[in-house]
């Protein structure tokens, strides 16, 4: 946990700008043993570690050049150290690359994108109709082509001047299309799972163009955008509702909602009225409270009547929708939020939508095609062809011998041979099984080969972070780093001052003066059972003159649970609230306090002042090792200030004073 600290601080401490390479405007600041640093990574860093600090000022920046110059000199070290060739520091540096760079490029390449393009969507509200011809994600290529073939027709119906309302009444497998002619209305992002092509049709389609078909879980869809609007955000609302029906009287219920309006207008409490008489029986208990909505969540009816009102606690007339008569309170109101804050639930449901698995398997194929992958096809076929049934059952073991057999190539660097893939199978031995349920042999070979692929490219992605990414190659230089600086420290100053046991009592010796006792009292403290709370004012007169032995044995029954509980302790005198009201002398008692839990008296008795002295060793070894590390490490940096030559630009240095005290 220590080194796990400590590391992570270092990080913290170097993170390098995005934009560090090296550009030609990007000077050198200072070399350590000609190993340059640019003022880019120093005023990140600098920037970054004084956050709302941050002032340029000349004092500051002083300051902070002699910080990052001690922590180049111990890297330095450390590499003279030979430290980077450690193998468990070389595969702990690539446990943290590996880790990283999976999340790094999943977000870089994929989450970041969907949720910029999710929160730019979520920014305007757009009306669309739709018509739909149904057919489900892997459907027998006969029924796809057919679906697809009866969107194109209808398309082309569409652009000869058919109307689009009858059309989708008539055509649309949407089972809402025969009410609403295919007029969904306003909707807004993010569209329901498996819509995301439909989604980006409509936030990207201009208005009053036809547009399809477009594919999606439920089928093919002909789409027509009508208009776009900043988006309403949601509303918290409450309402009261008396429901209309074939039972009912319209004109009486409608009577009696003018009623209830009316009881508002003159005062009536809304919460009340709606516990009394309000016929939703899901919200009626809780004041017809009904929480933050948006748009397209209830009735058209509903909706326009709520957010319409411009102001909180406002109430609506009677609304009239297909259950009954409203009047809806308007609590609250929240439009889209900056992006920092909508960020968050965003990232939550876009991880959750298919879209994020679409894009991720985008990625792969960009990747495949970047790198020009080559695949040996008869190499996998030849494979396929010496398998048995055993190979989906737990029986199957990858050859102990690898084959060399080139299997796939991605870039001029980055080949895949038989037997890594076979190595890969023993690997997903669970899914192997699984596929053995429901598949044949050839397609779960077939199955598990595109999973491999898509798994190397991800690999050979990770290989060029570095090449492709500044900000990646920096951070994982600034990993090797804090990894390197902390062992260097470890050796040549944590565990000399905790094993130099001699170098530690000289030093002692040197400045023991400053681990001091002050006032201290050697205390008896009696937590007394709250039954005796009317023995308390004698109990206290006794200890005033008598041992905590014959305390305990006056009070505690010989039998059961002990009335009286002792503890003797030496206490600091600023360091103990309770000496504050105490006279400082031998058989002082403090003030009786009752402890709630574990209800008892508590009274502290001074039974020796003890004088002020010098802590030996041992009672301040913890102070005494944290200062012996303290010189150590100083005695460390002066001794690598004169075996290294560091080389300060004074000039770059002024340019970057921007405040002087």
């Amino acid at each position: 946990m220590v080194k796990r600290l400590f590391l992570f601080m270092a990080i913290a401490f170097c993170l390098p700008a995005v934009a560090l390479a090296q550009q030609e405007e990007d000077p050198v600041l200072f070399t350590v043993e000609d190993t340059p640093v640019h003022v880019s990574e120093f005023t990140y860093i600098y920037s970054k570690t004084n956050g709302k600090r941050t002032s340029f000022s000349r004092a500051s920046l002083e300051e902070y050049l002699d910080l990052y110059v001690k922590f180049k000199l111990k890297v330095q070290k450390a590499k003279e150290m030979q430290l980077d060739t450690i193998p468990q520091l070389k595969t702990e540096l690539e446990g943290y690359r590996r880790q990283l760079a999976d999340s790094y490029l999943i977000d870089k390449e994929v989450t970041d994108k969907l949720i910029r393009e999710a929160y730019e969507h979520a920014k305007q509200d757009v009306d669309i109709s739709h018509i739909l011809i149904g057919v489900k994600k892997g459907a027998p290529a006969e029924l796809e082509m057919e679906a697809f073939q009866k969107a194109q027709d209808l398309k082309q119906q569409l652009e000869s001047g058919a109307d689009f309302s009858e059309l989708a009444r008539a055509e649309s497998d949407d089972r809402s299309a025969k009410n609403n002619g295919g007029r969904i209305g306003y909707v807004t992002a993010l569209f329901p799972k498996g819509f995301y092509e439909l989604e980006k049709a409509a936030y990207s389609s201009p208005v009053g163009e036809l547009q399809g078909p477009i594919r999606t879980d439920a089928g093919y869809h002909l789409l027509m955008v009508h208009d776009r609007r900043p988006a309403r955000g949601e509303v918290e609302a409450a309402h009261i509702l008396l429901r209309t029906g074939e039972d009912k009287d319209d004109a009486a219920v409608k009577a009696r909602i003018d009623s209830v309006y009316q009881a508002l207008e003159q005062g009536a409490d809304f919460e009340a009225m709606a516990r009394e008489l309000s016929e939703d029986s899901r919200s009626a208990a809780k004041g017809g409270y009904i929480g933050f909505f948006g748009i397209n969540t209830y009735s058209s009816d509903f909706e326009e009547a709520v957010f319409a009102l411009e102001a909180d606690s406002t109430y609506t007339e009677p609304v009239k929708t297909s259950v009954g008569w409203h009047i809806i309170r308007r609590i609250s109101r929240r439009g889209i939020q900056p992006y920092n804050i909508e960020k968050g639930r965003l990232e939550n449901e876009v991880k959750k939508d298919p879209r994020f698995e679409q894009a991720k398997q985008a990625m792969v194929d960009r990747i495949k095609e970047d790198a020009g992958l080559k695949e040996y096809k008869e190499v996998l076929d030849g494979f396929a062809q010496t398998l048995t049934d055993t190979f989906l059952t737990f029986r199957w073991k990858a050859p102990e011998d690898k084959s060399e057999a080139l299997l796939l190539e991605f870039g001029e660097d980055y080949p895949m041979t038989l037997g890594d893939f076979t190595d890969y199978l023993g690997r997903a031995s669970r899914k192997r099984i699984r596929m053995g349920r429901s598949k044949d042999l050839n397609e779960a070979v077939q199955e598990l080969y595109a999973d491999f692929v898509n798994e190397t490219a991800m690999r050979y992605e990770e290989k060029q972070l570095e090449k492709k990414y500044p900000d990646f190659r920096a951070l994982m230089r600034e990993y090797e780093e804090g990894i390197l600086l902390f062992e260097a420290t470890k050796r040549l100053v944590w565990d000399k001052a905790a094993q130099d046991t001699v170098g530690l009592k000289e030093f002692y010796e040197d400045v023991k003066g400053k681990y001091r006792w002050r006032e201290r009292a050697e205390t008896s403290i009696y937590r007394v059972d709250e039954k005796m709370k009317d023995q308390i004012d004698e109990f206290r007169s006794y200890i005033k003159s008598h041992t905590p032995e014959e305390v305990l044995a006056k009070y505690n029954p010989e039998e059961g649970l002990p009335l009286v509980r002792h503890e003797s302790k030496t206490l600091q005198k600023k360091l103990y609230p309770e000496f504050k009201q105490m006279k400082w002398k031998e058989g002082a008692l403090s003030q009786t306090e009752f402890v709630p839990r574990p209800k008892v008296y508590k009274i502290v008795k001074i039974e020796e002042l003890l004088k002020p002295r010098i802590k030996t060793l041992e009672e301040a070894r913890g102070y005494v090792v944290a200062d012996y590390q303290d010189y150590l490490e100083d005695q460390w940096v002066e001794s690598l200030r004169e075996a290294y030559e560091v080389e300060i630009d004074r000039d770059v240095f002024e340019d970057l004073i921007k405040e002087e005290e």
